[in-house]
């Protein structure tokens, strides 16, 4: 449950006593957003390559990049079969999700034989005593999870994609890999330790502080860390804390450390485990650290690189979260079909009346959908570890997980009463025991942890916003010399001088690697193309109305970065669409065709929606109403109730 948002690039030039990274005039924040812009700015990877969706909000629809969809190599498949096959009958005979969200808790003889079958190191090397295996299998086993037990998911991805492993993974030394990987290989749960009480995406507000010991072979850590997820059971964490401060260029520069921390350290307390709504099991607490002395070598990274240490960590680790939505979407919809063939209302079966099929078809395109932009992510990883997926994880993350939810809240309308009643009442009076209610609760959390909806739209925004900011910024910027900002705006000017028609002139060819699109595939994909195009165009035109105020239109920002969602989901849909149209008969071409055309189609009704409501909406007039409901001056919608008792409003 930890997200952290980012901020601007460096321009090439600085002005003198400037942060590192600082692209945005800070001159006039307050302190306290200036401390939260650098420091995130600091972190930022700036070393992508771009990216297919990255691409997409400068009007450049990269086709050869998502088609022909990369394939899943044959022996990587069999890898991930052979596991696969193993977890699905360990899953059948030894677990009973009904029975775990019941105890709210996991039984340790199952922790115990999931760790022997290697359920905890599954991208672990070998070399370390892990399975080895690829991202795609990764996402293949939290889809399998997804489908069957949220807190079994939960476990394994907060131990496996943020907790330990992963960072150890892609910043550790080989002393740190050989010391630890062993052990979660063989089972030792580890977890992630980012976010405080006062503390979610505002690093600059971080309390817990790791200081040196005069020799500098310790820190000592005192603070204390809220919703650590696997802390309750971890024998390993990751802890972001704050370290002293470093002069850089006459000023201080705040920073912020990663340190593996041994949960049997003296002074690691767990001092609460919090439980909510769904994810009854899950092992989620406060852990507490005073003058817990870590060792120097237990830095991840570097000193002060413990943000980019998480966002880097956080980028891969998104992608477990709408895998196992995938798996939750397969489940709903298995569930939905059954029922809505099954049950009879008004002479014919439900899912024969127009409201229902509405919803199933939704719900089995966009569960395609889903796995198709999941799968194109994670090959990306599989091809290159390096590979820039900043945005492509994001936007499965947000996409991915809102539309879960929507799949799950239809899968309880269409159940009806059998839908909200739990799985243990309907057994109890000898009625088919599917656990909707309980898919219902553990699914709500997937929008709001590995980085809240809201976030992950700003997150996008940033990043879209970033070639544009590059080359304008040092022209807004008050800080620097007005020689130094009118070469600035002298090459900003000759930039958009040839950019800016482009995103007028239409593009005739798709693609010139992949194999030929089928003719329906291909119309969305010029529909994609030049959509692109205009989304570009109205990205400038918000830049240029706006100016440096844009980044506080987060609806309009908001509304710009679901249309560039929606415009990589139909190219990868398509794309995988096509890849799977070889080996069918006809019937099932057509019926695949049937599936992707409804989804395109879906999506660009989505999309001029949200292109008409760039301009025509009612955003000031709901910021001006929320802000008079925050200041008490719309009491009248509050009247007639039993509201918040003076005891509530007290902390304990």
């Amino acid at each position: 449950m930890n997200t952290t948002n980012t901020a601007p690039k460096d321009p090439k030039r600085k002005p003198p006593g400037e942060e590192e990274g600082s692209a945005i005039d800070t001159s006039k924040m307050s302190a306290g957003q200036r401390a939260a812009l650098e420091l995130t700015e600091a972190a930022r990877d700036t070393g992508g390559r771009g990216s297919f969706a990255g691409r997409l909000f400068l009007g450049q629809f990269d086709a050869d990049a998502v088609h022909p969809f990369p394939e899943q190599k044959p022996e990587d498949c069999d890898q991930g079969d052979a596991f696969l096959q193993r977890l699905e009958q360990f899953l059948r005979e030894r677990v009973d999700p009904d029975e775990i969200d019941r105890s709210g808790e996991i039984p340790s003889e199952v922790i115990r034989q999931l760790a022997d079958m290697g359920a905890f190191g599954i991208k672990i090397a070998p070399r370390y005593g892990g399975l080895g295996l690829s991202q795609t299998n990764y996402c293949r086993a939290a889809m399998l999870l997804g489908s069957y037990c949220g807190n079994l998911t939960a476990l394994l991805s907060a131990h496996q994609s943020i907790g330990v492993p992963q960072p150890l993974i892609l910043f550790g030394n080989e002393d740190q890999k050989r010391k630890f990987l062993p052990r979660f290989a063989r089972g030792e749960i580890s977890a992630f330790a980012l976010t405080e009480a006062g503390v979610g995406s505002d690093p600059a507000r971080m309390q817990t502080r790791a200081e040196p010991t005069p020799d500098g072979k310790y820190f000592i850590l005192n603070g204390e860390k809220l919703w650590c997820t696997n802390g309750t059971k971890a024998g390993v964490i990751v802890v972001m804390a704050r370290t002293p401060p470093k002069m850089v260029k006459g000023k201080p520069k705040d920073q912020i450390t990663a340190f593996v921390v041994e949960m049997d350290t003296p002074g690691v307390e767990v001092t609460h485990r919090c439980r909510f709504m769904g994810l009854r099991a899950l092992y989620n607490g406060v852990v507490r650290f005073t003058d817990v002395r870590v060792p120097r070598e237990n830095i991840l990274l570097a000193e002060g690189k413990g943000l980019r240490v998480a966002l880097s960590t956080l980028n891969t680790g998104r992608l477990t979260l709408p895998a196992a939505c995938i798996g939750l979407s397969k489940r709903c919809l298995e569930i939905v079909r059954t029922w809505a063939n099954e049950r009879v209302q008004w002479g014919a079966p439900i899912g024969k009346h127009a409201a229902v099929a509405d919803k199933i078809a939704r719900m089995a395109a966009n569960t395609f959908a889903m796995e198709a932009m999941t799968l194109y992510t994670a090959s990306l990883v599989d091809r290159d570890k390096k590979a820039d997926i900043r945005l492509e994880a994001a936007m499965c993350k947000m996409w991915g997980s809102e539309a879960a939810w929507e799949i799950v809240d239809d899968t309880m309308q269409i159940r009806g009463g059998r839908g909200y009643e739990t799985a243990d009442s309907l057994k109890a009076r000898q009625d088919e025991p599917v656990p909707v209610e309980r898919l219902f609760r553990d699914c709500r959390i997937n929008t709001i942890f590995e980085g809240s909806s809201e976030i992950m739209r700003l997150f996008i925004a940033r990043e879209a916003l970033d070639p544009h900011l590059k080359m304008v910024a040092p022209v807004l910027d008050s800080r620097l010399p007005a020689a130094q900002r009118f070469k600035a705006a002298l090459k900003a000017g000759w930039f958009y001088a040839r950019w800016y028609p482009k995103q007028f002139l239409p593009r005739l060819q798709i693609s010139s690697n992949g194999a030929p699109l089928h003719p329906v595939l291909r119309r969305h994909f010029r529909y994609a193309a030049r959509t692109s195009r205009r989304l570009a165009r109205a990205l400038f035109h918000s830049m240029v109305l706006h100016g440096p105020k844009l980044e506080r239109q987060q609806i309009l920002l908001g509304r710009l970065v679901d249309i560039g969602t929606d415009l990589f989901a139909i190219t990868a849909t398509c794309s995988r669409a096509q890849a799977l149209l070889n080996p069918r008969t006809q019937d099932q071409k057509r019926e695949l065709l049937d599936l992707v055309d409804y989804f395109c189609r879906a999506a660009r009704l989505r999309i001029a929606r949200n292109l008409h409501g760039l301009r025509h909406n009612a955003d000031r007039a709901g910021y001006r109403l929320a802000q008079e409901v925050l200041a008490g001056r719309q009491a009248v919608v509050e009247e007639g109730i039993v509201g918040r008792s003076q005891t509530e409003s007290q902390p304990n």
